[in-house]
Formats: C-alpha cells, sequence, structure tokens
C-alpha cells in the first residue's frame, strides 16, 4: 500500500500501476508533488483520459474512499457543503419548549450546533477521521458562485459555517479536481492548486493500457485498435472516442471472436465499421469516420 508521503517518482508509478492505471512520469510527479506540499491537484483535459480514474486509482493504493462532488450548474452551498437538518431542529425546538415552558423561548444556540449539520462533500472532507480523498470531478460544470465555495476550502482547508464558525480539517485529506475544459476556471482557482494536463495517451501507452485491461487480447491486436483509435481522433468529430471506448471496442473483440462471429482478428474495414457505435456515440461521428476509413481503404 501507498504511504501516505511517498519518497519517489518511482513508488508512485508502482503504486498506481498494481491498482491497473499507467501513468506517465508528468502523472507521477504531480501525484507526489501533490501529496507532499499538501496542495490540491487540478487535472484538466479532454473527456475520458483518465482523470476520474487517477482519483480512484490513488484512492485504492493508498487504502482510502473517495468523497465525491459530482458537479454540475444545480450544485450550490446545500449541494457541495452542508445544510440544516430541519426536520431534527423542529423536533429539537419542539422538546425544549415543552421542557422549559411554553414562555420560554429557545436560544439560536440550541439548534445550531454541529449535530443539526447535513455533511454535503466538501464538509464531510474535513470532518473524516479515516483516510479519504476529495474527488471535486468536473470542476468546470459549477458556475461562477458555486466555484467560489471552494476556495476557502482548497487555499486553508476549512469552510466557514455563519453560526458555527470555522470549521477545520480534522486531518490531512488529498484533494483532486477535473475538468473537461468546457469553460474557463477562475484565477483564483487555479492559483490555489497545482496543475497536470492529462491528454489522450499517445498509442504506445494506449496499447499497454488496453494489454492490461482486457486479458486474452494479442498485442497485434492491441496495435491495431489503437491504431484505427488514433486515426479517428484525427477526424473532426464532435467527440473523440475515450479510453474507456477503446477498451469497450477491444473486450467486444474478444467477445465476437468466442462466439464465432469474428473468426479473426485482423480487423478489416466490415470489423472496424461494426464496432463504430461502441467508439462513436453520434450518427455525425459515425458517418464521418465511415467515409474517412472508407476513402483511406480505396487509397490503400
Amino acid at each position: 500500500m501507498l504511504t501516505a508521503t511517498p519518497e519517489t517518482v518511482e513508488e508512485i508509478d508502482r503504486a498506481l500501476r498494481r491498482e491497473g492505471y499507467l501513468p506517465t512520469e508528468e502523472i507521477a510527479t504531480a501525484v507526489l508533488l501533490a501529496l507532499h506540499l499538501g496542495r490540491p491537484l487540478l487535472v484538466e483535459g479532454p473527456a475520458g483520459t483518465g482523470k476520474t480514474e487517477l482519483a480512484k486509482a490513488l484512492a485504492r493504493a493508498m487504502g482510502a474512499r473517495v468523497i465525491r462532488l459530482q458537479c454540475h450548474e444545480a450544485v450550490d452551498e446545500s449541494r457541495a457543503l452542508y445544510e440544516w437538518d430541519y426536520r431534527k431542529q423542529l423536533l429539537a425546538i419542539q422538546a425544549a419548549g415543552a421542557e422549559r415552558g411554553a414562555g420560554e423561548a429557545v436560544g439560536l444556540r440550541d439548534v445550531y450546533g454541529e449535530e443539526f449539520l447535513l455533511a454535503r462533500p466538501l464538509l464531510e472532507s474535513l470532518r473524516a477521521e479515516d483516510d479519504a480523498i476529495l474527488l471535486v470531478d468536473e470542476v468546470d460544470r459549477l458556475g461562477i458562485e458555486a466555484e467560489a465555495l471552494l476556495l476557502e476550502l482548497l487555499a486553508e482547508r476549512q469552510v466557514t459555517v455563519p453560526e458555527l464558525g470555522t470549521i477545520r480539517a480534522r486531518r490531512a485529506c488529498p484533494v483532486l479536481l477535473t475538468s473537461n475544459n468546457s469553460r474557463e476556471l477562475s484565477e483564483a482557482l487555479r492559483r490555489r492548486c497545482l496543475f497536470l494536463h492529462v491528454d489522450y495517451p499517445d498509442p504506445e501507452r494506449e496499447r499497454a493500457i488496453v494489454l492490461d485491461a482486457v486479458p486474452g487480447l494479442d498485442a497485434d491486436t492491441a496495435d491495431r485498435v489503437t491504431t484505427v483509435v488514433a486515426t479517428l481522433r484525427s477526424l473532426d468529430l464532435r467527440k473523440r472516442p475515450s479510453v474507456a471506448e477503446t477498451l469497450d471496442w477491444a473486450r467486444s473483440l474478444l467477445v465476437l471472436h468466442r462466439a464465432g462471429r469474428a473468426p479473426d482478428l485482423d480487423l478489416d474495414l466490415d470489423t472496424v465499421r461494426r464496432g463504430l457505435p461502441l467508439l462513436l456515440k453520434s450518427r455525425h461521428d459515425i458517418d464521418l469516420a465511415t467515409r474517412a476509413l472508407t476513402d483511406a481503404a480505396a487509397v490503400g
């Protein structure tokens, strides 16, 4: 298991590989620095390049649980940070009133304590007593106002609740934020983080990922799979195939081969065409890819 303060990039690399994540040296270095410096790590890049999986693999390597805030436009303070348990507060007010008598008011302090807080992911990460990693997934989908909720936590590892004051982290909790770069994040947020850009893997690294994740697939077929995917990513698609979609296609080839529907795995034009719906998720992209592959085969 990975220690909380690994000493070398190689240690990070080995630990992530044991969990099925094949990092580049740049990725392993960024993780090492984030853990040593106690800084949040902002991981930015196209959708489907393994950003979320990096956080999950790191958590497994550290024996930690993932506390995940899945971002979207509707996320606000009550979904990201905390809200008050109004039902519990009402019951407490009724109980206190019955005990003190109808003429005696119930003070705010009686119903605005930590026991009445419903912790959402950000606050949960501060209150965690066990090993945990906070994953703020697709932070670029937050609105500007919601993004501001993160700033105090990222800079100081604390949040301020007006009725209670400042709540500080009980123990160190690594923080990873992912972004598909769908909008520009604020400079204030970026300043608080270390930065890592993760792009689609080159064919050699993707081949290694495929061979590691798809037992039974031979190296030649993995070569052909990653070559086709690299060709598709070079087209003007609405959504380029992700690594997960590459793996889906590779697994489907094995399933069809074992079922006798693909006697060989040479990946001829017809086989590739049949696999396009696994790689591409719109009619526009499938039609564009089909034309490109047909033209390339005609030239070849």
